[in-house]
């Protein structure tokens, strides 16, 4: 913060002029008590630096001192204690200066009276100097927050960026290989496949770099990476998709549904069922999204995963903690003998 660097820079300056005017204030408060009958001399000077002496005894132990060791330690007796000996003290101290130092008769004939305003006056400045430095300690405090959360939030963009090159070699990993499926076959769809992965490449490298973006082109997207997909398989199998309610203009986390995709298109196409399926569905509802996935599979499958196969899934659920707050977003995944589907509810940016 400006202010601290500034006070920090110029901390003694700051704190001579302080009490320079402190002296200033001292002298004329005199000079107006006398009716205007002191002039200004070495009495008057000597009359008026002797108690602020006193006072910036009493400032400087209770800074560096007191408000340390027992303030904040939870010591508020103990500090109360010493705090009131000390200012005591230092009235003491002052009366005694002022009768052996100026020999002052009337001082020391009124000694209970003035020891009375130099307490209290020691006290508002013990006071003053100590508001200042819990305003000045609490600045810090925030600037060690500002400087926290700037290094956690550098570490968590990191650890996305971390995540989305996991993801995003992932994704061209599976799409080459089923490229590389219709090339061993001479497939007519071979140029097609190149193209529409030349688009969604396009997508990943360079629209999903933001950790939000629009919904629509996340479905964009989706839809592009479906149909990729169905290039390469028969039409036997049942493949639906469907989007409910008015897609809103609002932002969503990039490539969050490919890694569900990717996996029913892998766990739930090669299985031995007599009719495999993949049936998506995102709804739309206020500013809330739901999105589903179910299809086919069969537990022996699950139970020799690839090493490689839930990098996806392990990362959509690490950037879902980054990204939103526990109660703007629930995942769940169900498990039948025949059947596996995810469900994710997220709220819209």
């Amino acid at each position: 913060m400006p202010i601290l660097k500034n006070y920090s820079r110029y901390k003694i300056i700051l704190q001579v002029l302080f009490w320079i005017c402190s002296i200033a204030f001292a002298i004329t408060a005199f000079y107006v008590a006398s009716d205007h009958k002191l002039t200004l001399n070495s009495n008057l000077i000597f009359r008026a630096i002797i108690p602020n002496i006193g006072f910036a005894l009493s400032v400087y132990l209770n800074l560096y001192i007191l408000i340390p060791k027992f303030l904040k330690n939870s010591n508020y007796i103990f500090y109360t204690f010493w705090l009131i000996l000390l200012l005591s003290l230092s009235s003491i101290l002052i009366q005694l200066s002022f009768v052996l130092i100026l020999h002052s008769k009337s001082i020391s004939e009124q000694f209970l009276s003035m020891f009375s305003s130099h307490f209290f006056t020691a006290a508002f400045y013990v006071g003053l100097t100590s508001l200042f430095k819990f305003v000045k300690d609490w600045l810090q405090l925030q600037q060690v927050r500002l400087k926290l959360s700037q290094i956690e939030r550098e570490k968590l963009e990191a650890e996305l960026n971390t995540l989305k090159s996991q993801l995003n070699p992932h994704f061209l990993f599976n799409c080459l290989n089923n490229i590389y499926s219709l090339a061993l076959n001479n497939s007519p769809k071979t140029p097609e496949t190149i193209l529409k992965l030349s688009e969604m490449m396009r997508y990943v490298l360079y629209e999903s770099r933001e950790n939000f973006i629009p919904v629509k082109k996340e479905l964009e997207f989706l839809v592009n990476f479906i149909e990729l997909q169905k290039i390469r398989l028969n039409s036997k199998i049942d493949i639906q998709y469907s989007f409910e309610g008015n897609i809103p203009d609002l932002k969503v986390i990039p490539l969050i549904f490919e890694p569900f995709i990717d996996n029913a298109f892998k766990h739930g196409l090669n299985n031995p069922a007599s009719h495999p399926f993949i049936h998506i569905k995102a709804q739309f509802q206020d500013e809330k999204m739901s999105f589903s996935i179910r299809n086919n599979y069969q537990i022996t499958e699950y139970k020799k995963p690839n090493k490689s196969s839930g990098i996806g899934l392990k990362n959509i659920e690490k950037r879902l903690e980054y990204l939103y707050q526990p109660t703007e977003y629930s995942y769940e995944v169900r498990k039948t003998e025949t059947t596996f589907e995810v469900q994710l509810e997220v709220q819209l940016k």
